[in-house]
């Protein structure tokens, strides 16, 4: 290693250290501001001035640190994963194609941001006082320009040159076209080499992104609408929720906690018939519930109940389908992402979301349970015995966790804090549980928990922020009031819309991940169900129970790409494993959508 090289390194790593520091500094201060207020609040003391604004606003900069960080490690979210693009002729032209496309748009979305702040900075207004607001968005365009740079820096040696070369020169020629694009040949061009970058392994935001401002170019709106709109929802009063249960949800996995609950569920349902996938789908949902999402689930889980199930004689295809559509089976209860996510977006209570999904969410998890009770029959597989002192004493050493749902419930509904707050205790909660009670995670290894966390938030933060930048244009272009006219000609019954939209969020479910789906689909659908006298609370119950089945629906099913890439299984095999499961969820679906009391019974 010469001499340049080793210096280049020196700074890279500088570089990346920083970075590390400032993500883990900002969810820090997310979680200790909340409960600082919320504990002032409770004394009658003054809290820290402007704290709720500081938390939404590192909310944002949290988003672009881990899209930092996510870019760096070449983990942002994209359609392909978690199958790698094999390094054959082919291969390799997918792989510089869509690293040239991603470069290209991130470099784009930095020219957009960059025109933003400049505004601001021309017409300044105070955050706080003696903080200007394009102060705090500086991070976009700088998050942008430094997106681009490690998708350079960490493309393979034989392309990146072959990235550059076509990257710089199509962002010099489009910047250079000036605020419109009126040109159909090269608009339906950029909209082209976006979709298939995207098919070819380019990150979901660098698709809906680039859509975003391809499209705005072309109707002659300013391309700083799309970073606009994107700082918009990153920094509403909501969406701090994610970041910080998250961050209870890793530290949770970081610990014993999974093996702590398997032994609660193991002894209390494991004399049932099936018992043992019983206790499974009891787990994962539980565990989803806990963490905020199914990957977590399957990643920190597949690997300890494959084999329990495997050692029992069920059929393997079984194991591997249980495991992969249980995870996503805790996304109706608090403190459900898509949950928060859906409420931001259309504006419904997210408590009322959470009461709402309760009873549909235990209608899935019986119904997935009763077939695992069936297959035990089938596989002939003994029963356990129920022992109530290993009970009784498997609850009283993972009590701590068990309780967990309902210390969050108790914030939610209780009416004593804000969600926020909530998530922030949830926070504090779960630090003194892993590290002071049961001391499964050590005080020196919570910095990385923190950089692993924020490198997962960012990636889904930057993709709702993108989302929204899509999602404008589709209202600017009247696409929701077409769509509502469309279905006031040609459906007059409420029971056809219901199914239609069933079918809609199927297909949906093929071709998005269920965060960007919420920000694009919601507004289309929101005035079509105001239409049609649907409630909205159950309106959200029926999306996020439609988009469970998302997870499991090819091509791009999150949980069916994170089960091939746990348990080492090729796609197809996972599909068949999972097409049973698929079946009955969407039965169970077609049941939330035309019962609306199982939605709205507790509201």
């Amino acid at each position: 290693m010469n001499l340049t090289e080793r210096s280049a390194r020196t700074v890279v790593h500088a570089v990346a250290r920083c970075e590390n520091i400032l993500a883990l500094s900002a969810l820090v201060i997310m979680a200790f501001l909340p409960c600082v207020e919320a504990v002032t609040r409770a004394f009658g003391v003054q809290g820290i001035s402007g704290s709720t604004v500081i938390v939404q606003h590192m909310t944002l900069w949290i988003g672009f640190l881990g899209a930092i960080i996510a870019a760096r490690e070449n983990r942002l979210l994209s359609l392909t994963q978690p199958v790698e693009i094999e390094a054959n002729e082919t291969g390799g032209f997918k792989y510089w194609f869509s690293r040239s496309v991603a470069v290209t748009v991130n470099l784009v979305l930095a020219y957009a941001s960059f025109r933003l702040v400049k505004t601001e900075s021309e017409f300044p207004r105070d955050l706080l006082p003696g903080v200007p607001v394009w102060a705090v968005e500086v991070i976009m365009p700088v998050g942008f320009l430094l997106i681009a740079m490690e998708m350079l820096r960490t493309s393979r040696r034989e392309p990146i040159l072959q990235a550059v070369m076509l990257a710089i020169p199509i962002v010099i020629g489009v910047i250079g076209l000036g605020e419109t694009l009126q040109v159909p040949v090269v608009l339906w061009g950029g909209v082209l080499a976006i979709l298939s970058a995207l098919m070819f392994g380019a990150p979901i935001f660098v698709g809906l992104g680039g859509l975003a401002v391809i499209l705005f170019w072309y109707d002659g709106v300013p391309v700083a609408a799309v970073p606009a709109e994107m700082y918009r929802i990153v920094v509403s009063p909501t969406l701090p929720t994610i970041p910080l249960f998250t961050l209870a949800g890793y530290i949770l996995a970081q610990g014993g906690a999974s093996r702590r609950l398997i032994e609660v569920f193991r002894h209390w349902f494991g004399w049932i018939p099936g018992g043992t996938p019983v206790m499974v789908t009891l787990l994962c949902g539980f565990f989803t519930t806990l963490t905020g999402g199914s990957g977590v689930t399957i990643l920190a889980l597949g690997g300890l109940l494959l084999p329990m199930l495997l050692s029992e004689n069920y059929p393997k295809p079984f194991a591997i389908g249980l495991i992969t559509v249980s995870g996503s089976l805790g996304l109706l209860f608090p403190p459900s992402l898509p949950a928060i996510i859906y409420g931001v977006t259309a504006g419904v209570p997210i408590n009322k979301i959470f009461l709402a999904g309760i009873i549909p969410g235990l209608f899935l998890v019986i119904m997935v349970a009763g077939w695992g009770v069936r297959q035990g029959f089938i596989s002939k597989v003994a029963r356990r015995q129920f022992q109530p002192r290993e009970a009784v004493s498997s609850f009283m050493r993972a009590k701590w966790e068990v309780f967990l749902p309902a210390f969050i419930l108790l914030g939610i509904f209780g009416g004593f804090t804000t969600l926020v707050e909530v998530a922030a205790f949830t926070v504090l909660y779960v630090l003194i549980v892993e590290v002071f009670v049961y001391r499964d995670v050590k005080m020196i290894d919570l910095p990385k928990v923190i950089v692993d966390c924020a490198t997962l938030v960012g990636g889904v933060l930057i993709i709702l922020g993108v989302a929204m930048g899509f999602t404008s244009y589709l209202v600017d272009a009247q696409v929701p009031l077409h769509a509502l006219d469309w279905v006031r000609e040609n459906i007059q019954s409420k029971y056809v819309f219901l199914f239609a939209l069933n079918v809609l969020l199927l297909i949906v479910g093929c071709l998005m991940d269920i965060f960007s789906a919420i920000i694009v689909v919601v507004p289309l659908i929101k005035p079509m169900g105001v239409h049609f006298g649907i409630d909205p609370v159950h309106l959200a119950v029926i999306f996020i129970a439609n988009l469970e089945l998302g997870y499991l629906t090819p091509p791009v099913g999150m949980n069916l790409f994170l089960s091939a890439y746990r348990f080492n299984h090729s796609m197809s095999q996972v599909y068949k494993a999972t097409l049973p499961f698929f079946i009955i969820l969407l039965l169970a679906v077609m049941a939330i959508t035309y019962i609306p009391a199982l939605s709205l019974s507790l509201l």
